[in-house]
């Protein structure tokens, strides 16, 4: 059965059209209106293995924060309908990636129980401006929005850094990576990967 998801979310603040297969191979196509997302996304699908299309735009004019919001929000909610019972899934892992001076670290459990703990990022990074429009806080912001909206545990670490962009991409590809092999389907699981018998 295909894994994947296609979910069209429209409110007053964004329209966001946003496609998934999460047995891709990285493919992606991501016009969110916001250049710098549109390279973290692009990242994220890339790292992922996720074939990833997103076609978003918002009332950007007055500020970028509802067009990120909204399509993190779809996003994680394609990856949950795609993840459909989660049968044979690998369910944790975990990815430490560099970027240059900066390291992040994402762990992660398709566990159904949203929750998302950010740490390590250095102070005002979450007033640095990246790309002229998106600042650092919408980093942790995106991070929880997908993590609640998915129904998964998220663990970002950043563990060193200076660059605001640097630090950013990598926390991005950690997610990829992370997420590249918990949604993998493991040939040695038999059923739901959880002693409960649901996810």
């Amino acid at each position: 059965m295909a894994r994947t998801a296609h979910i069209v979310r429209e409110t007053s603040e964004s329209h966001i059209d946003l496609e998934l297969n999460l047995d891709g191979t990285g493919k992606t196509d991501i016009d969110t209106s916001v250049p710098f997302y549109n390279h973290m996304m692009t990242a994220l699908g890339k790292h992922s293995l996720i074939d990833l299309t997103i076609k978003a735009h918002g009332d950007t004019d007055i500020d970028v924060h509802h067009t990120v919001e909204d399509t993190a929000i779809v996003f994680g909610e394609a990856l949950k309908q795609a993840l459909g019972d989660k049968r044979g899934l690998r369910r944790f892992a975990d990815a430490t990636v560099p970027l240059d001076e900066a390291l992040a670290k994402a762990v992660v459990d398709i566990s159904g129980r949203p929750y998302c703990v950010c740490s390590g990022e250095p102070a005002g990074y979450e007033y640095c401006m990246m790309g002229g429009h998106f600042t650092g806080s919408l980093v942790r912001h995106v991070m929880e929005s997908i993590a609640f909206h998915a129904g998964i545990c998220l663990h970002m670490q950043v563990l060193a850094g200076r660059d605001p962009h640097h630090i950013a991409e990598a926390e991005f590809k950690a997610l990829a990576r992370a997420l590249r092999f918990a949604v993998e389907i493991d040939p040695r699981v038999d059923g739901i990967p959880s002693t409960k018998g649901a996810l």
